[in-house]
């Protein structure tokens, strides 16, 4: 019978509702009885007439563990695919139940010493919030000290922030910007089914609100040499740091040879149009391909920025060519990254070329 202490809801999940659990590929299996002593929760028994290991409590497996598939010595025992776990890993019930284990046993799991790390943590005040879609917050931060900002992150990189008077941790959240000089940054805040600081950004928010900000943080920062043309691929808000990337671009060489691909849901969801416009005005080299699954309004298409049905994969399998001598910049939901990387890699494309947000790959 299944053990309570192993079946207990996996961060606020039923376990029972997880499909995470071994299977015996008999024909490979060579009964060296492995798998059965190596796991201390007792998913296996040993079948001693036939010699093979038996999964006997599935539900005793730990989520997300493999220990047992990775010493089989005849690669033997399969589980499903780890994408199922990630899912669950990007639910906000999952999210707050581990930041609140963490919060709970603060002293036991708190580390013996702090590292010291380059970032540095200010006060930012909310100087504008506009709201393009229901979905998507416009959030503009500045300074509330001359001096005291981040005045020189490199486009690209993302922030962490804190909501006021609260307990929980941090949100990372890209700049969506290229520096201004006046220490302003811009964020791209999508609302997140049961999220504790994007309820609270959504509908308590307010401007002239001071917000905890620590930072500027990650890599995904342009490496290419000028010469070399550009692809950049974005979903949802993960145009954030690509808007970035693109503004600093079109400052150095407006004629740079550049492709934005932004892939959404709807077609109404495309919340920047009127920024992608003005660089595009203010770019010659730069075209804008929007992406929708459900395209129901080409109305605002221009010869420089086409609108298409489709997943961003659908986009590049259409036009292939678009890939050709360019390097790739590519942000945005987890398991597009993911979808992403492995059929680039499939096209045997140079992971060279290739610059993931550190959010997702």
């Amino acid at each position: 019978m299944p053990s309570p202490q192993f079946t207990k809801p996996w961060h606020g999940v039923p376990r029972d509702q997880i499909h995470w659990n071994p299977t015996i590929l008999e024909d490979a299996c060579i009964g060296c009885g492995t798998c059965v002593t190596g796991c201390s929760r007792l998913v296996y028994r040993f079948d001693f007439e036939r010699k093979k290991p038996v999964v006997i409590d599935p539900l005793n497996c730990m989520v997300g563990c493999t220990t047992c598939a990775n010493t089989c010595p005849t690669s033997a025992i399969e589980f499903p695919p780890i994408e199922s776990v990630l899912a669950l890993e990007g639910q906000a019930v999952v999210r707050h139940s581990v930041e609140d284990d963490l919060q709970q046993r603060h002293d036991l799991l708190a580390a013996p010493s702090s590292i010291p790390h380059p970032d540095h943590i200010v006060v930012l005040a909310v100087a504008a919030i506009e709201r393009p879609t229901p979905e998507v917050l416009w959030l503009t931060l500045a300074p509330v000290k001359p001096g005291e900002c981040f005045c020189e992150f490199t486009p690209g990189q993302y922030i962490e922030l804190w909501e006021p008077e609260s307990t929980h941790l941090s949100r990372s959240y890209s700049i969506a910007n290229a520096p201004h000089g006046d220490g302003s940054i811009v964020l791209h805040i999508r609302r997140v089914d049961g999220g504790r600081f994007t309820a609270w950004a959504f509908d308590g928010m307010r401007v002239g609100d001071h917000l905890k900000a620590r930072g500027p943080l990650g890599a995904f920062t342009m490496r290419t040499p000028a010469t070399t043309p550009l692809l950049f691929i974005a979903g949802g808000t993960g145009l954030a740091p690509v808007l970035a990337l693109i503004e600093q671009q079109v400052r150095f060489d407006a004629l740079r040879d550049m492709v934005l691909l932004w892939g959404m849901r709807r077609s109404a969801d495309f919340y920047a149009l009127d920024a992608l416009r003005t660089l595009l005005a203010l770019a010659p080299g730069l075209h804008v391909r929007l992406v929708a699954e459900l395209a129901d309004d080409a109305a605002q298409a221009s010869e420089r920025m086409t609108f298409e049905a489709g997943t961003v994969l659908d986009a590049l399998a259409r036009n292939p060519t678009v890939l050709t001598g360019r390097d790739l910049y590519i942000a945005g939901p987890p398991a597009m990254l993911r979808d992403l990387t492995q059929a680039l890699t499939a096209q045997g494309i140079d992971s060279r070329r290739l610059h993931i947000d550190s959010f997702g790959v």
